[in-house]
């Protein structure tokens, strides 16, 4: 294809240049990336996803297959993009060529920016064109709030495309107040009336919005999509939809040398008159029909266009690059081989209904149009024009005006007439039947029926053959509709195909459904500002200044930020590890635990509320003691283990694990609201307004006694799951609790968020030495204590943690039926064991995969390293992992394949360290 020398809608004052796999090109601004290819004379954009074939532009909206490519700009890399979605901009640079067919992913920092938007409004008109800016307008004057967004740049749709760009400025003329959101496409359709649409910025394709817009109306008017004719290699570069090449000339003014037309129907005589009025040779119109009376046949003919009556193309040819250079006819009177560069097809049109089919809208099929059309709108919406199944400029315009008034109707709001412009109907024949010409040698795996996914008539041939009955079924077989552009060009040809293969009606064949977004979506985009620093909420202890000044070298966990290990000068973070780690088992040890959840539960029916999460029994704890717990999904797996402290005969603090406290509260509020409205519960959050300290080691005691002088911390005194409400004269209340994590004695003391300071300063004072994650991970594997979600699944029940004993004996509570199932019970279930590697010094990193196997296949997975560390205490590295039937198998060796070797470990009981417990008690 070539750029004329007059028309279209580009401004060429203004050149722009750009790239193409490292050649440079010359588009105009107005332009399309597509346009802008064409223009230049490029037709092979890329290759096909699995067969590797040539691919090129076929159409200029959503059912485009094939043009896609990747965007590379400074820093950004998105691949997969529409090109004729994305406006030209000076210095552009994209990829084509194989590689692109899947696209890829670039490494680094994503310097693209999208924002995102929020809007309510009365009525929200999708789709600009005829019917919709009649709607617009017609709303707009019954003075509504109207917002119409259109995936183009101007409004006007097909009426620009089709040479009627006076009723299209007549009908912009008149919109006034109506919100336009050009560059911008309807991507989901929401309950309550609400889409999310994308916005691109049309000078920076890497920036652009999210719209969330809820309406009390909504309006349909989204078109009409193209199909093509499936025959044999149809999908040469130079095949392309009639109504795209028509786009092309009337926007963007780009035409070929020699075109031909292939049509079903007698909207692609329109392409043909635009070509031969702009100059180009029109070879031939071929057309499956016999001679009708229509008013644009009548046309071709007074211009003496060359129509060849009752024939299909049957096949194509090409050159040396595989572009199109003559297309192969068979009609009545023989064959006939053509000579062109450009084959315009139009196989019929099918209302857009991708957004109405989000919701699983109503549709039937009707025979004009050999497709789907709405047969009810959703309650709060209308569907208006070429999605209503009107393909004429004039009945668009009165859809576009009964729309506006159902509209209005739904918001209460009085129906001011607008008139609309008075385009007079034009006579139509009937569309030809005709959704694929058989190969004339009889090989149909060149008949393409879904460009994008290399889908042919001989992959629905097998898929029939196979004995799949359903389109769903033939989908999922052969890949149609399975791709970015979900198959629009390819969805009806595939029922209408299969429906011949099975011998049913095409109406109950159907076609395969839409699925949100109506476009791939960025995640970029998705993000929006909310990346990098801006990701999550970085959240701090009320200590983080004390560990600052320490030294403390930190890591995330679950939004906070904590300390992994306290250096001093000159000191690694290994020696401080190892250091930090001595001094909880020797001496003494403060860590700041201000982070694990913390839930005040209280209420008359606190107790029993509490019985039907948790698996143990809760109401047999008495006042002043605690009981370490876990609570479980419905399906038997563990959702959060921690603590249940009895303060009062209804009054419960509940403690969590640091990433879990919000889906804790969560899953309480869940079951209170929707399943035990009536019981007297009240569940608070109070995480921040605690801050926690744990001292533990040997000498704990009279840590905590210089601390808090007041408290008893003897071993009678205060036993082993005790809890105390006291205070620290003079400064403020406390609550200590005498519980451990890392198999030593150990207290935690928790006071006001802003108070920590007062125990911290004091118990380091007494010479306590902070340690931090990396020293606690350490500590609590030797033990063998479990973090959920590291050292557990998303099926993992507390009988496969090894934390069998805690479930009370005939107790109901949430998930204990599903531990019967058998599934539940089977001897080779994933369960928590220790490992201890052959070589004492061997580093294996968590995640590593074990097998019973070291090279030879078949490498069967036995289970994964959980959580592993060196052990200071023991002087050897050592873990957890979950293995196949774990418990039956102590004593097993596997193997963990690394980069570089493999690394032989030992199957034992997950407790490394003091088995008997007897250092809880110091």
């Amino acid at each position: 294809m070539r750029r004329l020398p007059r028309g279209g809608r580009v401004d060429r004052t203004r050149p722009l240049s750009f790239w193409l796999d490292g050649t440079r090109y010359t588009g105009f601004a107005g332009d399309t990336v597509a346009s802008a290819l064409l223009g230049a004379g490029v037709d092979v954009i890329g290759a096909s996803v699995s067969a590797g074939r040539p691919r090129g532009i076929m159409a200029s909206g959503f059912e485009e297959p094939t043009g896609f490519a990747q965007v590379v700009e400074t820093g950004v890399s998105e691949p997969l993009v529409r090109l004729s979605a994305v406006r030209l901009v000076d210095g552009m640079r994209l990829e084509g060529g194989p590689r692109i067919a899947k696209g890829y992913l670039q490494d680094g920092m994503d310097p693209a920016r999208f924002d995102k938007r929020h809007a309510h409004v009365d009525v929200l008109v999708i789709g600009a064109g005829p019917a919709g800016m009649a709607a617009a307008a017609s709303a707009a004057a019954a003075g509504v709030e109207v917002m119409l967004i259109d995936a183009a740049g101007e409004p006007g749709g097909a009426l620009v495309r089709d040479g009627e760009a006076a009723v299209a400025q007549e009908l912009q003329s008149a919109l006034g107040a109506v919100r336009f959101l050009p560059h911008c496409t309807a991507l989901m359709l929401l309950d309550g009336n609400g889409i999310i649409a994308m916005q691109r910025d049309v000078d920076a394709p890497t920036q652009g919005r999210m719209w969330q817009v809820r309406a009390r109306a909504i309006v349909h008017a989204t078109g009409m999509l193209e199909r093509p004719v499936v025959f044999a290699d149809n999908d040469r570069p130079g095949v392309m939809l009639a109504s795209a090449a028509r786009d092309a000339l009337e926007r963007y003014a780009v035409a070929p040398e020699r075109g031909t037309v292939f049509t079903t129907t007698d909207d692609g005589y329109r392409t043909a008159l635009a070509w031969h009025a702009a100059g180009v040779e029109v070879a031939a119109i071929v057309d499956p029909r016999p001679p009708g009376s229509g008013a644009l046949r009548h046309r071709a003919e007074l211009a003496g266009l060359r129509i060849i009556d009752r024939a299909v193309v049957e096949g194509t040819d090409g050159d040396a690059q595989s572009r199109l250079s003559a297309i192969r006819v068979r009609s009545r009177d023989g064959r006939v081989r053509v000579a062109t560069d450009l084959l315009a097809v139009c196989g019929g049109w099918e209302p857009n209904l991708n957004l109405h089919l989000h919701l699983r809208g109503a549709t039937r099929y009707d025979a004009w149009w050999c497709a789907a059309v709405p047969d009810r709108p959703l309650p709060g919406q209308s569907i208006a024009g070429g999605a209503n199944g009107r393909g004429d400029t004039a009945s668009c315009l009165e859809e576009g005006v009964r729309a506006a008034r159902e509209a209005l109707g739904t918001c209460g709001v009085p129906v001011v007439e607008v008139g609309v412009p008075a385009v007079p109907a034009v006579i139509e024949d009937e569309p030809a039947q005709l959704w694929r010409v058989p190969a004339a040698d009889g090989d149909e795996s060149r008949s393409f029926v879904d460009l994008h996914r290399d889908a042919t008539v001989a992959g629905v041939q097998r898929a029939a053959g196979s004995g799949l009955t359903h389109i769903e079924h033939i989908k999922r077989y052969t890949l149609i509709g399975t791709g970015i552009e979900q198959g629009r060009s390819a969805r009806v040809n595939a029922g209408v195909l299969a429906a011949a293969l099975l011998d049913q009606p095409v109406a109950q064949v159907g076609t395969s459904g839409s699925r949100p977004p109506v476009e791939p979506v960025a995640f970029h985009a998705l993000a929006g500002r909310a990346h990098g620093a801006m990701f999550e909420p970085v959240r701090r202890t009320s200590l983080h200044a004390r560990h600052e000044a320490l030294g403390a070298t930190f890591e995330p966990a679950g939004q906070w930020l904590r300390p992994t290990c306290y250096p001093r000068p000159f000191e690694g973070a290994t020696a401080a590890i190892r250091r930090e780690c001595r001094a909880v088992r020797t001496d003494a040890g403060i860590a700041d635990v201000s982070t694990l959840g913390k839930i005040d539960v209280q209420g008359p029916d606190a107790t029993w509320f509490l019985e039907q999460l948790y698996v143990n029994a809760i109401g047999t704890i008495p006042v002043g003691k605690g009981r370490y717990s876990l609570m479980c999904r419905m399906d038997g797996a563990i959702l959060d283990d921690g603590l249940v402290l009895r303060l009062a005969e209804q009054r419960y603090l509940v403690t969590t694990s640091t990433s879990h406290a919000a889906a804790v509260v969560d899953w309480m509020e869940e079951w209170l609201q929707t399943e035990w409205p009536t019981r007297r519960v009240w569940v608070t959050p109070v995480t921040e307004q605690w801050a926690t300290v744990a001292i533990a080691g040997p000498n704990a005691r009279a840590v905590l006694q210089q601390v808090m002088p007041g408290v008893d911390a003897s071993r009678e005194g205060f036993p082993f799951l005790g809890v105390r409400r006291t205070e620290i004269a003079g400064v403020c209340e406390a609550l200590v609790a005498r519980v451990s994590f890392s198999g030593e004695l150990a207290f935690e003391v928790s006071v006001p968020w802003d108070l920590a300071h007062v125990v911290w300063d004091r118990a380091v004072g007494a010479g306590a030495t902070p340690y931090g994650l990396e020293a606690l991970q350490s500590l609590r594997i030797e033990k063998g204590y479990i973090i959920v979600g590291q050292d557990t699944e998303g099926t993992t029940t507390p009988h496969d943690a090894g934390l069998g004993w805690l479930v009370g004996r005939g107790k109901a509570c949430i998930g204990q039926r599903s531990w019967q199932r058998p599934a539940m019970r089977a001897a080779d279930r994933p369960q928590l064991v220790g490992i201890a590697p052959w070589d004492g010094t061997e580093e294996i990193p968590e995640g590593a995969a074990l097998t019973r196997r070291v090279h030879a296949p078949p490498m069967a997975l036995e289970g994964h390293v959980t959580s592993f560390r060196w052990s200071e205490t023991l002087g050897r590295s050592l873990g957890l992992a979950l293995v196949r039937g774990g418990r039956a198998r102590m004593g097993e060796t596997l193997y963990a394949p690394l980069d570089g070797g493999v690394a032989a470990v030992s199957i034992v009981d997950p407790v490394h360290y003091d088995p008997a417990g007897a250092r809880r008690d110091g």
